[in-house]
């Protein structure tokens, strides 16, 4: 078994620091799946776990060849470069996730809802200083602390990175405590963090009177009200002879507008058109648009008829309904939004949900689409069957990823990064990707840059540079938690509640009372603003509809940067 003590034991053995990562992993990822009244910590339990075996690590395994505690000094730099690549790694795929909707969630009723988002932001950041100078004596030390509580109680780990990268690279004096270990704080403050979010929401709902069922009625309704939303089936006779003789490729370039003809009669003969498909005098053509684009459609065309023929078609079509997941391949596709593709519309087919890089996306007008974006389609079979011609749906296309553009894109943030603003201002190992990796996402499509990979790799990537950055963190951290717990720990935790609430509090009330947001918006909205998964499914379940994921989507790429970004800007701010 001398094999065996040599991997526990030996500090300076690769093959030690590996046993010592996929225990961490393996167990964390196991026990983070345990539900505590209905909600998991996920793949954070990882960092509860490094910091046990971190405590156990650095205080009752010997060295057997100095006989004395192992305090993993002989791996510090390679610990801390795993965690420094596995926080590039997380932020940057962050960044290509949310890069494409960033800017276009700044438009029409976005702007108010971010705008509530970055105050949530902003009052987490003026709450964690206040109780800073109220609690606790002014010193370096406490303030690095404090910033660690703050991202434990709004549950945003890249925030930790980044603000653990400031803390590494500052050279001040901490005081007699020595460096402190922003995890600490962290993992005290995040769980009532979880539990705090979700409260919150629910105090809100109580607090302001709000029914259910009125919120329910009142989505419904809006639905009702937006004609560009709903198709409008019509059967056109033929009359204007301008439109004689053109194709139905003519025929969208002369109208400009957006419709689709899915039927034809002529001569009594029903037939399926296709592009070059001519228009003649009298001919019935049965098309779907907009509903606010059907008059001018017709008054260009001829006149609207109607038919038992055609209506019998038509609910021969609604009972042919089907569901597909569809996968966008056309590099054409690439930057539109639904709005500008009018699937309902014209296409004749709702796509309810979009999945990228993992994360399910509301199908609003106004988000551009991907090469690699899986949408879920629900129409007549033959009316998916067209769509697949104008998106592509080749999956064969997409089973070679552009690995070469991502890490390109990845050393331009790390240059970004490093460069300095002045007053040694600088983005950071964390920021200079988050920032490059939005930038591709948002207009990378302009300049033919794809940096697609598949749901599995990107969840892959994502999820084991997080795993690297919590374990990395865990082990450095439990070497001090204990003494953590023992010298304020207990303060960490409700000072933490208390950063978590008051903003939810004040800034919900505010959204509510000005933007009179619907009650499931608002709950998407804060979920949002947090950054909180467990709060996304808690409001999913509670609205049974799309409109959380509508807030959550809205306000999750601003309240992300801005997770990230303000950690260094406090840390830089206030560090002496």
């Amino acid at each position: 078994m001398e094999w065996l003590t040599n991997i526990i034991q030996n500090p300076g053995s690769i093959a030690h620091l590996v046993v010592i990562y996929a225990l961490v992993i393996s167990l964390g990822v196991k026990l983070g799946k345990i539900k505590f009244g209905g909600i998991s910590l996920g793949v954070t339990f990882v960092l509860f776990v490094g910091i046990v075996v971190g405590h156990i690590y650095s205080h009752y395994i010997v060295d057997p060849k100095t006989n004395e505690f192992i305090t993993h000094a002989a791996q510090k730099e390679t610990i801390d470069f795993v965690k420094e690549l596995g926080l590039i790694l997380f932020v940057y795929f962050i960044g290509l996730q949310v890069g494409p909707g960033f800017f276009a969630t700044f438009k029409k009723g976005g702007v108010g809802m971010n705008l509530i988002a970055a105050g949530i932001v902003l009052l987490n950041i003026l709450v964690m200083l206040g109780l800073y100078f109220l609690v606790f004596p002014q010193n370096n030390y406490n303030l690095a602390m404090m910033v660690g509580t703050m991202y434990g109680a709004v549950t945003n780990t890249p925030g930790l990175g980044a603000a653990t990268s400031v803390v590494k690279d500052f050279g001040g004096d901490w005081g007699a405590l020595g460096v402190p270990d922003l995890a600490s704080s962290y993992a005290c403050a995040y769980p009532l963090g979880v539990v705090g979010i979700i409260l919150a929401t629910i105090a809100i709902r109580y607090l302001l009177g709000i029914k259910l069922e009125q919120e329910q009625e009142a989505i419904r309704k809006e639905q009702e009200r937006d004609p560009h939303a709903t198709p409008k089936h019509m059967v056109i006779k033929v009359t204007n002879k301008s439109v004689v003789g053109r194709s139905l490729h003519e025929l969208h370039s002369f109208l400009n507008r957006q419709f689709v003809i899915t039927r034809c009669i002529k001569n009594d003969e029903m037939f399926v058109p296709n592009g070059d498909t001519q228009l003649e005098l009298g001919m019935q053509v049965h098309l779907v648009c907009a509903e606010d684009e059907a008059e001018p459609i017709s008054m260009l065309m001829g006149e609207v008829v109607e038919g038992k023929d055609w209506k019998d078609d038509y609910d021969k079509e609604k009972a042919n309904y089907v569901s597909h997941r569809l996968v966008i391949t056309k590099p054409e596709i690439n930057g539109k939004t639904f709005g500008q593709l009018h699937f309902s519309s014209i296409h004749g087919v709702n796509v309810t949900r979009v999945t990228r890089n993992g994360m399910d996306l509301f199908a609003d007008r106004n988000l551009r689409l991907q090469v690699g974006d899986r949408i879920l389609v629900t129409g007549p079979a033959e009316n998916i069957e067209r769509l697949k011609r104008v998106i592509g749906a080749e999956v064969k296309k997409l089973n070679h990823p552009n690995v070469g553009a991502i890490f390109f894109g990845i050393m331009l943030g790390i240059i970004l990064g490093q460069i300095n603003f002045g007053a040694g201002v600088k983005l950071g190992l964390a920021g200079g990707p988050l920032v490059v990796a939005i930038l591709i996402g948002a207009f990378g499509y302009r300049y033919k840059i794809n940096t697609y990979t598949s749901t599995s790799a990107n969840l892959m990537l994502r999820e084991v540079g997080l795993l690297l950055f919590l374990s990395s963190v865990g082990i450095q951290a439990g070497a001090k938690f204990w003494d953590t717990i023992m010298n304020g720990g207990i303060t960490y935790v409700w000072t933490g509640f208390l950063i978590t609430i008051v903003p939810i509090l004040i800034m919900g009330i505010i959204a509510r009372k000005t933007l009179k947001l619907n009650y499931f918006t608002l709950m998407g909205l804060i979920a949002g603003s947090n950054t909180d998964p467990p709060a996304l499914a808690f409001a999913n379940q509670t609205a049974g509809n799309d409109a959380p994921a509508v807030g959550y989507s809205t306000v999750y790429p601003l309240s992300m940067f801005l997770r990230i970004l303000m950690a260094q800007v406090v840390l830089m701010l206030f560090l002496q």
